[in-house]
C-alpha cells in the first residue's frame, strides 16, 4: 500500500512558518510522507494569514480553488488553520465553504489530528490554553525533508497579544498573550539542535514581553541566557520587540552574549506622534529615537530594521513627511513597509475613516522605498573588502546563501557543502538587499 500524503501550503509571518512545521511533524509520526502538490495528497493543510487584505485575498482564493479537488476525490482531507480560522473559529468561514473538512485555530494541529484519528472534534472545540500548550511542549521532531538540513529555525516562546494596537487583527485571531513554559522553549531548542539546526530565532508579537504571565514570572533576558548553555546551538535571534519593552537589561544580554546576534527588530510604524497615538502605539517618536540611540550605544555594530505603515487613517501630507524624515535621519538597516489596509474587527475599522486613497498608499509606499535602497546600499557598502563570519543555510541558483551576524544576505560560490558552516567570508560585492563574498582561507577551510 503506498503511503498517506500531505500537503501543506503556508501564508504570512514566521510564526506561521512553525506552526506548519509542527503540523508537519504530526502528520509524518502518524505516517504520512510530504508531497509538493496537493493533487496528490490525501490531506492538505491551509495555514492562512489576514494581517493584511492582500493576504486574505489568496488565503480565500487559495480554500475555493480547492472546492474541485474535493469534489473529483472526496476522500481527500481539507483542514484550514491560522488566523482566518482565529482561535474561536468562523460558523460563516463553515457555512462559505462546506468542502473544508477541518477548521484549526492559529498554532494548533489538535482539531486536524482528532480528525485523522477519528476522535471527538468536540472535545478539541473545548480545549483550554494550558491543553493546546501539550503540541509545544518541547519534543518536536523536525518532518523528514528537514532533518539535518534545517540550519535555522522558528521557535515561538509568546503566543497572541495583548497590546491591541488600532490597526492590528493579531489579537482577535491569535487570542491573548500567552508565553510558553520555560522548560519546554529551551527543550524545544535542545531537540532542534540535536537535529542539526543551528540558530534559533524565538518568536512573539511582543517578544520582550516574554515570561511576564508564566505563574513565576521570568523574562526574555532570563530565557536567553539558558538558551545560550545550550551545546551544538551557535547562532540566537529573536523577534519582534516593542519599543515599550526593549530594556537596557536586554540591550545587555545581547551585547555579552556571543550566540546572540546584533540584530534587532524593533517597529515604530510612523514618524509623527499623531498617527501613533492614533495607532495606540504608546510612545513618541523622540522616545523611539532615544532607543536607537541607547541600542547603537550599547550593543556594538548592531543593525536595526523596523516597520512601517504609510497610509493610516488621518495620516497627512505633513504626517507622512515626519516619517520619511525620521527614516532619512536613523538610517536603519532594513525597513519592512505596508500599506494600511482596513481589518475588521480592528479599532481603526470601527472609527476611523479609510481616509488616504490607494493611489497616494502607492506613493508615499514607492518614495520610502526609493530612500531605504540607498540608506541599505550605503550601510552594506561599509562590509566592502571586510570579513565577516557567515552561517549558510542552502544553496540558491547554485551559489551558497547565508547570513552574517547582523542578518545581512551573502552568496559564495563554493564547491564544497557549506551547509550549516560558519565560515569568514571576505564581501566583495554590496547591494541594498544582498551581498557576495568569497571565502577566506583558514586552518581547515583551504579554499
Amino acid at each position: 500500500m503506498a503511503p498517506m500524503k500531505y500537503h501543506i501550503w503556508t501564508s504570512g509571518c514566521q510564526m506561521n512558518v512553525a506552526d506548519s512545521r509542527r503540523v508537519a511533524s504530526a502528520l509524518e509520526k502518524l505516517g504520512y510522507q510530504t508531497t509538493d502538490n496537493a493533487e496528490n495528497a490525501d490531506v492538505v493543510v491551509l495555514n492562512t494569514c489576514v494581517v493584511r487584505q492582500s493576504a486574505e485575498n489568496s488565503a480565500l482564493g487559495r480554500i475555493g480553488s480547492l472546492k474541485n479537488l474535493k469534489e473529483r476525490r472526496p476522500e481527500v482531507v481539507i483542514n484550514v488553520m491560522g488566523c482566518l480560522v482565529g482561535v474561536n473559529g468562523s460558523r460563516e468561514l463553515e457555512e462559505h465553504f462546506p468542502h473544508v473538512d477541518v477548521f484549526s485555530p492559529p498554532s494548533d494541529p489538535g482539531p486536524l489530528l482528532a480528525f485523522l484519528t477519528q476522535e471527538e472534534s468536540k472535545a478539541w472545540e473545548q480545549e483550554t490554553t494550558s491543553r493546546r500548550f501539550a503540541f509545544m511542549d518541547g519534543e518536536l521532531s523536525l518532518p523528514e525533508e528537514d532533518r539535518d538540513q534545517l540550519v535555522s529555525a522558528f521557535v515561538p516562546v509568546v503566543l497572541g497579544c495583548s497590546h491591541a494596537c488600532t490597526y492590528c487583527i493579531i489579537p482577535y485571531r491569535r487570542g491573548v498573550e500567552r508565553s510558553r513554559p520555560v522548560e519546554d522553549v529551551v527543550n524545544e531548542v535542545r531537540s532542534l539542535v540535536s537535529q542539526g539546526v543551528k540558530e534559533v530565532t524565538l518568536l512573539g508579537q511582543i517578544v520582550d514581553r516574554y515570561g511576564l504571565d508564566l505563574p513565576q514570572p521570568s523574562s526574555l533576558a532570563e530565557l536567553l541566557r539558558l538558551i545560550h548553555e545550550v551545546d551544538g546551538l551557535e547562532r540566537i535571534r529573536f523577534l519582534t520587540s516593542h519599543p515599550n519593552w526593549f530594556s537596557t537589561e536586554l540591550m545587555d544580554t545581547v551585547a555579552s552574549l556571543p550566540k546572540l546576534m546584533p540584530h534587532i527588530e524593533v517597529p515604530h510604524q510612523a514618524g509623527h506622534d499623531r498617527v501613533l497615538e492614533a495607532m495606540k502605539r504608546e510612545y513618541t517618536i523622540d522616545q523611539y529615537r532615544q532607543l536607537v540611540g541607547q541600542i547603537r550605544e550599547r550593543i556594538p555594530g548592531v543593525s536595526i530594521a523596523t516597520d512601517v505603515i504609510v497610509g493610516f487613517p488621518g495620516e497627512t501630507g505633513d504626517y507622512f513627511q515626519s516619517s520619511y524624515d525620521v527614516l532619512e535621519e536613523l538610517r536603519l538597516d532594513v525597513v519592512h513597509l505596508a500599506r494600511y489596509s482596513v481589518r475588521p474587527g480592528t479599532v481603526a475599522a470601527r472609527k476611523m475613516a479609510d481616509d488616504v486613497t490607494e493611489d497616494e498608499k502607492w506613493r508615499r509606499f514607492r518614495l520610502i522605498e526609493d530612500l531605504q535602497e540607498g540608506i541599505a546600499a550605503e550601510i552594506n557598502r561599509n562590509y566592502l573588502n571586510t570579513p565577516v563570519k557567515v552561517l549558510f543555510e542552502g544553496q540558491h541558483k547554485g551559489r551558497w546563501r547565508g547570513r552574517t551576524p547582523t542578518n545581512k544576505l551573502v552568496f559564495v560560490e563554493s564547491g564544497e557543502n557549506l551547509l550549516g558552516k560558519v565560515l569568514p567570508v571576505n564581501i566583495t560585492w554590496a547591494g541594498p538587499w544582498s551581498m557576495q563574498g568569497r571565502l577566506l582561507r583558514t586552518e581547515g577551510n583551504p579554499s
